[in-house]
C-alpha cells in the first residue's frame, strides 16, 4: 500500500497536468461527480459545478497549446485523517496565478477533489 502522502501528491500531479493540457478526461478523474468550485475573486460568490467547470476547460486553449510556461506547485497538504486532506496549491493559467485550496477524500482507493475554494491575482 502506497504512502497517503505520496498519493495524494499523484493526485494533484493530475490536477495539475488537466489544467496544464486542457485534459477533461483527467478533469473527470481527479474531481469526485458532485465537485464544486468556489472563488469570490471577482465580485460574487461563484459556485460553480463540475460539470460546468469541464466545459469551462475544455472550451478553452489549453496553456500547453500557448505555449505556457508550466507554474504549479504543491504549496502544502495538510491531512486530518487516513481519508481526509486539505492541499494549498499554485497554478498559473494565461495572465493569472492561482491560489487553489483543495479538499480531498480517498473514496474507494483514490484520492479525489471535493471542492475547490480558489483566488487569483494577476501576474506581472
Amino acid at each position: 500500500m502506497a504512502e497517503p502522502m505520496a498519493e495524494i501528491t499523484r493526485a494533484l500531479q493530475i490536477y495539475f497536468d488537466a489544467l496544464h493540457d486542457g485534459d477533461v478526461a483527467k478533469v473527470r478523474a481527479v474531481f469526485l461527480p458532485g465537485a464544486h468550485l468556489y472563488s469570490a475573486s471577482d465580485g460574487p460568490l461563484l459556485d460553480i459545478p463540475l460539470e460546468k467547470y469541464v466545459e469551462i476547460v475544455a472550451g478553452r486553449p489549453s496553456p500547453r497549446s500557448r505555449g505556457e510556461t508550466r507554474r504549479d506547485r504543491i504549496v502544502s497538504v495538510d491531512m486530518s485523517g487516513p481519508q481526509t486532506a486539505l492541499a494549498k496549491v499554485e497554478c498559473a493559467i494565461g495572465p493569472k496565478l492561482f491560489t487553489d485550496y483543495l479538499t480531498l477524500l480517498k473514496v474507494d482507493g483514490s484520492w479525489r477533489i471535493i471542492a475547490k475554494a480558489y483566488h487569483y491575482v494577476p501576474i506581472g
